[in-house]
């Protein structure tokens, strides 16, 4: 009978120690864990380029653009950043990553960037160009020696407008700061920085009409990339992101297409500045 009312205690002993537990998980916070959790967001960017020197090679001409200047083709506040069918057509931030531990993520995403060099600029050129005169193309001949020439629409006209996409994968770590600011229930409205480093390839879609030859208009691995990024992560009731970050980083692409010719091409490298805005959510599946 004593052995009886002993296990019969100890069973009610484990089972309201039990209870206890669940009721404590219960009330845990939902933003107390991050660890196997996904986020997903979308955004917008705006950019800035490093002067670069941009080389071009092919059957007829090898010269190459000294410092030349570029810049970004923002949209500004449209609808086509939410319009499925004209998405790709702002400069805009795509990330998918998971948690694998509680402050630390691993994420892909697509830096889909604008990169427009400034047309009628005056660059000093080097190099040659030696087309056969029966060439439309031979109306540009010459032996440049660092001579400064005006980069007009018939000579060159040159942009990664569609665009000059980072696709890259990141390793950050996230920490909670609600605290600094006396916020106690952050399933409510939580604060995060985060700061990450990331690589990546070039995936580029470039706009080039040099010369009068018929522009290349297809998708084409021409390099690689690296970066570094911090940014703040605005949490609202659980599952929805607001993050402002600022991105920057190296780009080397020794292998861009240019014309239809496969024997045609250029290259160039550059460090680039992001400002990027992005709206999400994190879950569990």
């Amino acid at each position: 009978m004593k052995t009886f009312l002993y296990t019969i205690i100890l069973i009610l002993f484990i089972s309201i120690n039990s209870f206890a537990q669940n009721d404590t998980i219960k009330k845990e916070r939902y933003t107390a864990h991050n660890k196997g959790k996904f986020t997903i967001s979308w955004g917008g960017n705006r950019d800035h380029f490093t002067d670069s020197d941009i080389t071009f090679k092919g059957n007829d001409y090898n010269f190459t653009v000294d410092n030349a200047t570029a810049h970004d083709k923002p949209k500004g506040w449209h609808i086509d950043y939410v319009n499925p069918a004209r998405m790709t057509i702002p400069q805009t931030n795509f990330k998918l990553g998971y948690y694998i531990t509680d402050k630390y993520m691993i994420s892909i995403g697509v830096d889909h960037m604008k990169y427009v060099m400034t047309q009628n600029q005056t660059a000093n050129m080097s190099g040659v160009i030696d087309y056969p005169l029966t060439h439309p193309s031979s109306q540009f001949n010459g032996v440049y020696n660092g001579d400064p020439t005006v980069m007009t629409e018939d000579f060159l006209m040159f942009e990664h407008t569609d665009g000059l996409n980072y696709v890259n994968t990141e390793f950050t770590r996230q920490d909670d700061i609600s605290s600094w600011f006396g916020i106690k229930n952050t399933d409510k409205f939580q604060v995060n920085i985060n700061e990450g480093v990331g690589i990546g390839v070039l995936y580029p879609k470039t706009n080039t009409t040099l010369m009068g030859q018929e522009r290349h208009d297809a998708f084409h691995i021409s390099g690689f990339g690296s970066s570094l990024r911090a940014g703040i992560n605005l949490v609202f009731f659980k599952y929805f992101t607001i993050e402002g970050s600022l991105k920057g980083g190296y780009i080397n692409m020794p292998d861009i297409r240019t014309t239809k010719s496969s024997a045609d091409s250029a290259s160039q490298e550059f460090f680039f500045a992001e400002t990027i805005i992005a709206f999400g959510g994190i879950f569990r599946l």
